[in-house]
């Protein structure tokens, strides 16, 4: 999943402001609905969790779960920019307070649906619930409530290792080494040469099939920050042959789970579309195209992400055979994009503050607890 998107109003002027990248939000968007897209469409029909099928679109649909491989690269070059000069209690905090609130609802509704609706296809117990609640329930042994939830538990382990390096002190050349260390251990990881408890073990921190993306994201951060260095540039190159090298054989591993081909060349093609975008915003080669109103759009990503999965596709299966295919589709991920619209401006948006508040301890109430001192 999932990346920070503080929320930002738009500026009035066209041209964008000098700190935000609006690219940013307009790649979330288009990859949290090429992702519903996919699930929707192909993998949701093909493994048995949907009733409707869409053959024609799935052909190109199928690779929509490369949106979750540009998710994790842009969530590397966010949240490093955005944990420069903070110290671990305020990392720690913007973090659990941009994840926590639209999650908890999240979870609770898709539970809700999954219970009342689901007609026991989608079973959901309590302790489940409660153990997702935490976020921390796939070290637990516990089944995420929803399927696509496992991109946040990639997601932690990731602000684990900027944690280290905030706790270290974030400089280029400490931040450099580290991505140096982390891609190598990544490549010893996968190779298979390690002894399995060992591998398993190092496999939680490393996350060797996806450390190439967070590892092109913070290398892209450090180019944003100081401009491009011969490292930063070789840090890149070699995330982005290692991305390609892991997609494709993830590419055969979706094709034999469904059943379905999927084109080694469209997978290449769709990756370094990625890569190169993500340069560019990097180098603010793209920065002509922002445009204030995808901060909007940008938005609706997390929250979109969290709710389509199992409750969409409860939809489905409640309408299949009342509505036409297509419009139920459209119907569907119209609802989707109003409840996480919704989920947004009445969960998300209140009450991030008032858990960063808590977190990190206002001013008021340190004041306030003085003066009774």
């Amino acid at each position: 999943m999932t990346a920070p998107r503080p929320s930002v109003p738009a500026p009035t002027a066209s041209a964008p402001g000098p700190g935000r990248r609006y690219e940013l939000d307009a790649l979330r968007i288009v990859a949290a609905v090429s992702v519903v897209l996919y699930h929707y469409t192909f993998s949701g029909p093909a493994g048995g969790l949907s009733d409707l099928s869409f053959p024609r679109i799935g052909r190109v649909t199928r690779y929509g779960y490369l949106g979750v491989d540009a998710f994790f690269m842009v969530s590397g070059f966010v949240v490093l920019l955005s944990a420069w000069n903070r110290t671990p209690r305020r990392f720690l905090a913007s973090r659990a307070s941009r994840l926590y609130p639209a999650y908890w609802a999240a979870v609770t509704l898709t539970a809700t649906v999954c219970v009342v609706l689901g007609a026991g296809r989608f079973p959901v117990s309590g302790i489940q619930y409660l153990a997702n609640l935490t976020m921390f329930n796939a070290p637990l042994g516990v089944e995420n409530v929803d399927v696509v939830y496992w991109t946040l538990w990639a997601e932690l382990r990731f602000y684990g290792v900027v944690l280290a390096l905030i706790l270290v002190g974030l400089t280029r050349r400490r931040v450099t080494g580290a991505l140096w260390l982390w891609l190598g251990a990544a490549c010893v990881t996968a190779s298979g040469v390690l002894p399995a408890p060992l591998s398993r073990l190092l496999e939680v921190p490393v996350q060797s099939s996806w450390a190439h993306y967070f590892v092109a994201g913070m290398a892209l951060c450090l180019v944003t920050k100081y401009g491009p260095t011969r490292s930063t540039v070789l840090l890149v190159l070699g995330s982005y042959a290692l991305a390609l090298h892991h997609a494709t054989g993830f590419a055969a591993t979706v094709a034999d789970r469904y059943d379905e081909p999927l084109s080694p060349a469209v997978v290449t093609l769709a990756v370094t579309l990625v890569f190169l975008v993500m340069t560019g915003i990097a180098t603010g080669w793209t920065r002509r195209l922002g445009r204030g109103w995808f901060v909007h759009a940008g938005a609706l990503t997390y929250p979109l992400y969290l709710l389509h999965a199992h409750t969409g596709f409860i939809l489905f299966n409640l309408f299949a055979g009342t509505v036409e295919p297509h419009v139920l589709l459209t119907a569907v991920i119209t609802a989707m994009c109003a409840a996480a619209y919704a989920l947004h401006r009445l969960v998300e948006r209140p009450l991030t503050g008032v858990l960063l508040d808590r977190l990190q301890g206002s001013p008021g109430r340190r004041k306030a607890r003085h003066s009774r001192g």
